[in-house]
């Protein structure tokens, strides 16, 4: 059966997340997104867990279902922040677990070196290799993935405390690092310009911290397996036998692609943050780098390289966000955008239905020719998009406009400290 899967997401303790999150709107919301499969997030969590129990049963199989029949499997992201060769890492990782038993031995362990009932996404002075080494101990079926390893301030690869390898961070414990999420603000061919990625396989996951349907599944893996189960899903992505590849963003879309500052507007491609050595041009300040110069710092491959045998991609735009362009209207939560939103779905069956398979024509006559055309322009990868920057999302121009100039960000507009910015 083919299906596709969304394994690193959030639950309401987290930080900056919905508190209308719970299983009951992340089943119903996979289900009108197209997702079959979703990560449980957070089950470090104590009331996070005891919701997991209550509304989850296991079968045997390491796949947890709703008594509708839903499958979900246990995934939890840790935030690794220490100190490694004089330098401050912060590293967050995706960690996935077979079973409740599992999860305990994690918590368990987890609970002698800190605490765990403050934030879903908890934070502990492990350091990476003592981390995956350890809970390898507890239960050699729990695994751990890098999460998206391209952004500046938490991760493998980020240019503000991150590494150059997957090797300097995990160093004997790469071994057990057989995956790599990339990222909003990255995709496949970025990856594929690093030949030391080769061994990896490139996964996307939303990482949402709510669950309406421009968030959950915005990144996400396309499986064909003949059972769903914790093995088979694992095996798959070790093996790359019954994997397909995954469902990314225009990286230009995400809110770290190229170097910036958003308090001083200033937005730029890595050869000109080289002119002025990674300081704003305006302030003078350090810029933040992101994802786009530090592939080109770490790459020993030229831009459009292709592996011989890569594994596929596809990259869309929600269809929330297509329509709130299109329809020229602020935000994709509007009454107008629903109403369209749902006219399409149920015509369709889910937005992945909409966005993969459904005819152009029939497209028209649920919605508009403008919304179909739009759609086409994305499915077909022709879309422009004005890149993201220093936490400020990518803009789509459906209209074939040229990006713009990036305006200054009002300092008292800004809600968030740079501690949360992973949510990108």
């Amino acid at each position: 059966m083919k299906f596709i899967a969304d394994l690193h997401i959030h639950g309401r303790y987290s930080q900056a997340t919905s508190k209308d999150i719970s299983i009951l709107n992340l089943e119903k919301w996979a289900r009108v997104k197209g997702v079959g499969l979703l990560g449980t997030g957070d089950f470090t969590h104590p009331k996070w867990i005891e919701e997991l129990k209550a509304h989850l049963k296991e079968d045997g199989t390491g796949i947890l279902r709703t008594a509708s029949g839903f499958p979900f499997m246990l995934q939890t992201e840790i935030s690794n922040i220490y100190s490694q060769d004089g330098k401050g890492r912060r590293v967050h990782n995706v960690v996935l677990a077979p079973d409740f038993d599992a999860v305990s031995k994690i918590t368990e362990w987890l609970l002698t070196r800190g605490r765990v009932d403050y934030d879903g996404r908890p934070i502990f002075g492990i350091p990476c290799p003592e981390f995956v080494e350890s809970l390898k101990g507890l239960d050699e079926r729990i695994e751990v993935i890098p999460a998206h390893v391209w952004t500046p301030w938490f991760s493998v690869f980020g240019s503000k405390s991150g590494f150059d390898s997957v090797e300097e961070c995990y160093k004997d414990q790469a071994k057990h690092i057989f995956a790599l999420e990339t990222g909003l603000s990255s995709d496949p061919p970025m990856n594929w310009r690093l030949s030391q990625l080769d061994r990896y396989t490139l996964v996307s996951n939303s990482d949402c911290h709510s669950y309406w349907p421009w968030r959950l599944g915005r990144e996400a893996n396309m499986f064909e397996l003949p059972e769903v189960t914790y093995g088979s899903i694992i095996g798959a992505l070790k093996g790359r036998k019954g994997f397909l590849g995954t469902i990314e963003v225009d990286p230009s879309y995400g809110k770290y692609h190229l170097d910036g500052h958003r308090n001083c507007g200033v937005c730029q491609e890595p050869r000109k943050s080289a002119e002025s050595r990674g300081m704003c041009p305006v302030c003078g300040k350090a810029l933040t780098i992101g994802v786009l110069n530090r592939v080109e710092e770490l790459a020993d491959r030229p831009e459009g390289y292709t592996p011989k045998d890569p594994a596929s991609y596809r990259s869309l735009i929600p269809l929330s966000d297509i329509l709130t362009k299109v329809m020229k209207i602020a935000s994709p939560a509007s009454k107008k955008v629903w109403e369209a939103y749902y006219r399409l779905i149920e015509g369709f069956g889910s937005e992945f239905s909409v966005m993969l398979d459904a005819p152009r024509e029939s497209i028209s006559d649920m919605s508009s020719q403008k919304v179909a055309d739009a759609i086409m322009m994305v499915r077909e990868g022709r879309l422009k998009v004005q890149p993201g920057y220093d936490g400020v999302y990518g803009v789509p121009l459906f209209d074939g406009r040229k990006p713009a100039a990036p305006r200054p960000v009002e300092r008292a507009r800004e809600t968030k400290k740079q501690k949360n910015l992973s949510d990108f």
